[in-house]
């Protein structure tokens, strides 16, 4: 499935800007159909799926508890 730059924009959650700018410094493939650049959207399936783990594992991170500092309860 092909996308705008402005659906690509909303579909990555990123900024206008920065996707057109992507596509200028041919970071993104794209095809023009002689109107308008066109991305296909599969190409971001690994992009997203490495977002998807590193918020994973941002969270396991956050939620998992403080340990007990054990010089806390050391006193003289």
């Amino acid at each position: 499935m092909y996308l705008t730059i402005k659906e690509t924009a909303g579909y990555l959650e990123l900024p206008e800007d920065y996707i057109e700018y992507l596509v200028h410094h041919n970071k993104i493939k794209t095809v023009h159909d002689g109107e308008q650049l066109l991305i296909n959207k599969h190409q971001f399936s690994t992009h997203l799926e490495q977002m998807e783990n590193y918020r994973e594992l941002i969270q396991a991170y956050l939620n998992e508890p403080i340990p007990e500092d054990p010089d806390v309860k050391d006193e003289d």
